[in-house]
């Protein structure tokens, strides 16, 4: 068995923050954020990052590595998080993995291998082709025929990943999420795997009011920044929280609209994380 691992997983509002920091003091362990959001520069209400002064001196990674115009893969943070993992090993500390996003983790701790994935770049300009000529919905709505569990995953503006989806489709037969589920599952670390949950009328409430607390916070200045800045169709805003907010600027739905379905968007979230 390989290096030791301790990963802290659940819902988002559910308190994984605060334990990872009381296990962190107590182990001498080192933080890895799992939260494909958090990475973003700019991004800290809406992501619900740490704050510097909540972090009580433990190291933190993976935080504010990009930029919000800059796009990152499942396949980036498999090889940083595997090197950091090793750097504070040999450091003589313990890593450890808090949050966030299933597929993120399960790329590290299990031996996943992206450069299996079958391909078809012919079929891939196929794919762009329609979505120049037709709109980029019709291949979400084409996921979503073939594969709703993926699709209920990936944003439909995030193109990049639909395509992805459809072109292991159209190379396997299976969808994305029976090709995942068809990788090797062997553990590459000495990991223990610490799952938070609550009742979940409880831990609904708890993201209402998490939503409430991050409008209070600045949350609406924070989305207009980036809005005015011109960052409109980057990966970085297809998160909860600022999508939302971005119908809003741009007059599709008022403000109260808005902040009803980034709780909305949350909880379906928090209700995916759990089934995770």
């Amino acid at each position: 068995m390989g290096e030791k691992l301790v990963v802290i997983i659940g819902p988002t509002a559910v308190g994984k923050t605060k334990l990872s920091i009381a296990l962190a003091k107590r182990l001498n362990g080192e933080i890895i954020s799992g939260d494909s959001m958090q990475i973003y520069k700019g991004m800290d209400i809406g992501t619900a990052k740490i704050k510097p002064e909540e972090m009580e001196g433990i190291p933190h990674h993976l935080l504010d590595i990009k930029e919000p115009w800059e796009s990152f893969s499942v396949v980036e943070f498999q090889q940083i998080a595997r090197s950091l993992i090793h750097e504070i090993s040999g450091r003589g500390r313990l890593p450890m993995i808090v949050g966030g996003t299933g597929l993120y983790i399960q790329s590290v701790i299990y031996d996943y291998r992206f450069s299996d994935a079958p391909s078809d770049e012919a079929y891939r300009r196929h794919l762009r082709q329609i979505a120049e000529d037709k709109g980029e919905m019709v291949l979400y709505e084409m996921l979503s025929a073939i594969d709703p569990e993926s699709a209920a995953r990936i944003h439909p503006r995030n193109i990049r990943r639909v395509i992805r989806a459809l072109e292991i489709y159209h190379c396997t037969g299976k969808t994305m999420t029976e090709w995942q589920r068809g990788q090797t599952k062997k553990l590459l670390y000495d990991v223990a795997i610490i799952g938070l949950t609550m009742k979940r009328e409880q831990l609904y409430r708890r993201i209402n009011e998490r939503v409430d607390q991050m409008i209070a916070e600045g949350l609406l200045e924070e989305a207009k920044a980036l809005y005015d800045r011109g960052i409109r169709d980057c990966q970085s805003v297809q998160a909860i929280g600022y999508k939302e907010l971005y119908d809003y600027f741009d007059g599709r739905v008022s403000l109260e609209e808005a902040i009803e379905r980034l709780k909305q968007n949350s909880r379906r979230y928090a209700k995916r994380q759990l089934t995770w």
